[in-house]
């Protein structure tokens, strides 16, 4: 089993140019209330009148994730012995099927620990085919469902069921199942024989399921120390279950709702040598779908590293939050916040101090209400296979603007894009959704450095599909002063869902359709820039972002 690097014990240090004394004039007054309100150790003990009575039924069935480091240790045997069992046939590959939850956290496990794993949570037919292109004799697909009807996660399970078949393997011998009991997934792989179903714990949202089997099976069947990561958390629970004003969580928790309440409503994370690999994906989607309801909440804004756009320099309306012991600057009389410590108590820490954080905002964090409706909307667009007309066509870009908001006067890719910035509203921000092959593709995430630079707007990336499953429940349901970049791209090779009707081409361009429609809906700007030739496309972007007359700085911050 492959170990994780130790760090030092948990730690939250919070800081402000300006205001004496450690910001504790900042913050101090919220944690005392936190303290003598006795909140942390209330979460502690799952009480789930923490949230108020509208929240109450929800947080009644979704607080299980607090005794996690204890209650999923019978699943470390378990996991053991199936990942012996595969091995003792020569299956060594892991590919995880999964979305949100169910991939976020054990790619965070397994790129910390330094062991392999494939990750699909996406539906670009590029990115499956080259799963689907290694050797899948000694491939196990790990199918990872909460609800076990995720329709990504399912096509998947029909692709690989597919090429197990035509490779001459039996499908059931390579496929795992990680889901809630009694689930439709469930059903499906205990009826067909599947090589094994774990359930876990449905007492544990999605976002909150990193220390579950969902997080856990992938990550320990690729070869990652589950149980130390376990040992870390568990070393950490008690530290955070302290109605006490040194209590990490508690002093997270009030400077991200401190700073919301001065306008800081973005928070931007950046690792500063934390030797955690991809915290900041993972705590995206546990901020962004934890507060962004109700038209509040927190934006997470990931940055590539420190020196990004958007963090050393971030204006008012965000935190700057390091994982790692260095900080950034923030604005004379804001906070600016570093995180330090296991990945085992990072995750415990997060998730203590967002949950708490939900409290002060007022607002239910354990629900996603604005999710369903970009689901929706994409199974509409399947059953639509109409062609969408752009407005014009700019070399190898097609320009869709979705709504009425691009004057009729712009013809040119340029000025499109200066027109979508120049919509954003005062404290408002960009996001880059780009429903691409994220390894192929790879470049796109530079966009995000190159808009940020340019505009000085915060700026956020997700690759499409997956980013629905985190920030597009804030995009929906959180401050509604967002502008949407989306790029959808050509396909050379489709690949068909066995026994649904669609391909996986046309399922993202539904996805990146109907989530495009739902924000229109809602009033939001959106401009949907499709790639005739994917590589020529993205070269063309960057080029029409550098010439004169592009996105420049606005006054709007």
């Amino acid at each position: 089993m492959s170990q994780f690097p130790s760090n030092s014990q948990l730690t939250v240090d919070i800081r402000s140019p300006g205001v004496t004394g450690e910001a504790q004039a900042w913050v101090q007054p919220l944690v005392d209330k936190l303290v003598a309100e006795q909140v942390a150790s209330a979460l502690a003990n799952q009480d789930p009148t923490l949230w108020g009575p509208q929240a109450q039924p929800e947080a009644a069935r979704r607080l299980a994730w607090v005794a996690l480091p204890e209650t999923s240790r019978p699943l470390l045997a378990t996991i053991e012995a199936l990942r012996a069992d595969l091995r003792s046939d020569g299956i060594d590959r892991v590919v995880l099927a999964g979305m949100g939850g169910s991939s976020l956290a054990p790619e965070v496990i397994c790129a910390t620990a330094g062991v392999p794993l494939t990750v699909l949570d996406t539906t670009d037919p590029g990115e499956v085919a080259d799963a689907l292109a290694g050797n899948l004799e000694r491939t196990v697909l790990v199918v990872s469902s909460k609800s076990g009807t995720t329709v990504e996660t399912d096509s998947h399970r029909r692709v690989f069921a597919a090429a197990f078949a035509r490779a001459g393997l039996d499908p059931a011998a390579h496929l795992v199942v990680v889901t809630d009991p009694g689930s439709p997934l469930q059903q499906i792989a205990e009826a067909e024989g599947y090589r094994a179903v774990i359930t876990a714990d449905p007492n544990v949202g999605g976002r909150y399921s990193a220390l579950t089997a969902f997080g856990l099976v992938p990550a320990g069947l690729a070869g990652a120390d589950i149980a130390s990561l376990l040992d870390d958390a568990a070393q950490q629970s008690p530290l955070l279950a302290a109605d006490d004003p040194a209590n990490p969580a508690l002093r997270l928790a009030a400077a991200l709702a401190a700073g919301h309440a001065a306008g800081a409503e973005k928070v931007v994370l950046a690792d500063t040598g934390s030797g955690i690999l991809g915290f900041a994906d993972w705590a995206e989607q546990l901020i962004a779908e934890s507060t962004g309801k109700e038209g509040t909440g927190l934006l997470p804004v990931v940055v590539q590293n420190p020196a990004a756009p958007g963090f050393a320099d971030a204006g008012e309306d965000a935190t700057p939050v390091a994982i790692g012991p260095r900080m950034a600057s923030g604005p004379p009389g804001r906070a600016s916040v570093a995180t330090s410590g296991t990945l085992g108590g990072q995750l415990l820490l997060w998730e203590h101090a967002i949950a708490v954080v939900g409290r002060l905002l007022g607002i239910n964090p354990f629900d996603q209400p604005d999710v369903e409706a970009s689901k929706v909307a994409a199974r509409a667009q399947l059953k639509d296979a109409a062609g969408h007309k752009p407005a014009f066509v700019d070399g190898d870009i097609a320009v869709h603007p979705v709504g009425d908001w691009l004057p009729t006067d712009v013809a040119t890719l340029r000025d499109a894009l200066r027109a979508l910035v120049t919509a954003t509203p005062q404290r408002g921000y960009l996001a880059v959704q780009a429903y691409l092959d994220r390894v192929a593709d790879a470049s796109a995430a530079v966009l995000r450095t190159e808009l940020a630079r340019r505009t000085q707007l915060q700026t956020t990336f997700g690759w499409g599909p997956r980013f629905l499953h985190s920030t597009g429940q804030y995009h929906k349901g959180g401050h509604q002063n967002g502008v949407f970049l989306q790029l959808t791209g050509a396909v050379e090779e489709d690949i068909p869902v066995p026994g649904t009707g669609f391909t996986l081409g046309a399922l993202q361009q539904a996805q990146a359709l109907g989530d495009a429609d739902v924000l229109a809906a809602r009033g939001r700007p959106v401009l949907r820039l499709h790639l005739l030739d994917r590589a020529a496309g993205l070269v063309a972007l960057m080029h029409a972002l550098q010439e004169p007359g592009a996105p420049v700085s606005q006054e709007h911050r």
